[in-house]
């Protein structure tokens, strides 16, 4: 038997986020759900992301959901992406930082691969390698 691991956000502007990582990494939205396709939602839900998946960066796949609680992410989790073309890498994480915040520089580390972290304006953490 075998699985597949995908990352799945909440979100407090799931649209949003969803855009900005597709105009950061390339890719488009798969398929978007609202609320509002389930009979009896309220009003105020209607427009709300019910289930997004995205493609980013090639092939990955991105799950995102709008939230109904305050979202916060932290450290101990960090999606990962690694190139195999150091100007696509390098393009990645400039992009990601927009309106964010560089933990680590992308540059030539002494393990011989290049790597930065960071931090995008939604509060995910992005680890870019090129090995």
């Amino acid at each position: 038997m075998g699985a597949q691991i995908h990352s799945y956000l909440m979100s407090e502007d799931a649209r949003g986020q969803a855009n900005f990582y597709v105009e950061s990494l390339g890719g488009e939205v798969q398929f978007l759900t609202t609320f509002g396709e389930t009979p009896g939602t309220p009003e105020a839900m209607k427009e709300k992301v019910m289930h997004l998946a995205l493609t980013v960066a090639g092939t990955n796949t991105l799950m995102m959901s709008d939230s109904f609680e305050p979202v916060s992410y932290n450290r101990s989790i960090s999606i990962s992406l690694s190139y195999d073309d150091v100007s696509e890498a390098s393009t990645a994480y400039a992009k990601l930082s927009e309106g964010g915040e560089s933990k680590y520089p992308f540059a030539l580390q002494p393990w011989g691969a290049y790597y930065g972290e960071v931090i995008d304006k939604f509060g995910v953490t992005w680890m870019i390698t090129k090995q």
